[in-house]
């Protein structure tokens, strides 16, 4: 079935069957967006908010390439032939797109890491939509990238053997970078001038 929708020789109407015929039988596996393959099944209110995020930061100059990444983070994940390395890697690489132009907007090279380092320093220079107890605004989203960026096991060799990222620790990141995503996307998180 993948191998018939991947080399494109399905014409609509028989994606739409072979979509029919998973849904019918229960399957847990669907036809992808793009009809190009097969992903697993995710619930749809899950499914159509990764995929609106996905689309707000195709329309947003400043989250960069945010939006390729997550689709590339999302098929990682959730296609017939998971790659929980990949996935969790592009997941970091949508957020740093999309908070770049926020959180460290002078820095050509700003990675996930810098970014943090820069909100240590200068916290007082961001706010969110979303106050909180602590008086420290940034502070719940500084916790979730800080949490997706120790969370990537498979970052760097050492002399120890280097663990793969588990395919529920990749989707669970994914989805952590999908909220960062809207939250930058949308002007939840923003820089002061």
């Amino acid at each position: 079935m993948d191998e018939i929708l991947r080399a494109g020789i399905a014409e609509s109407w028989r994606a739409d069957a072979l979509g029919v015929t998973l849904d019918s039988a229960g399957s847990a596996y669907r036809v992808d967006e793009a009809a190009r393959g097969l992903e697993e099944r995710v619930t749809p209110a899950v499914r159509d908010a990764v995929r609106q995020t996905m689309a707000d930061a195709a329309t947003q100059t400043a989250s960069g390439s945010a939006a390729d990444h997550l689709v590339a983070a999302w098929q990682a994940a959730y296609g017939r032939n998971p790659d929980p390395v990949r996935a969790y890697s592009e997941s970091i690489k949508a957020v740093e797109s999309a908070a770049h132009a926020t959180i460290q907007p002078n820095n050509a090279k700003a990675t996930l890491d810098t970014m943090l380092g820069e909100i240590g320093n200068a916290r007082h220079k961001l706010s969110t939509a979303i106050p909180t107890t602590s008086g420290d605004p940034i502070a719940p989203v500084e916790a979730m990238m800080r949490m997706l960026w120790v969370g990537q096991t498979s970052r760097h060799g050492a002399q120890s053997a280097t663990v793969a990222e588990t395919l529920e620790a990749a989707r669970a990141g994914f989805h952590l970078a999908a909220a960062l995503v809207q939250w930058f996307v949308s002007g939840a998180v923003t820089r002061k001038p």
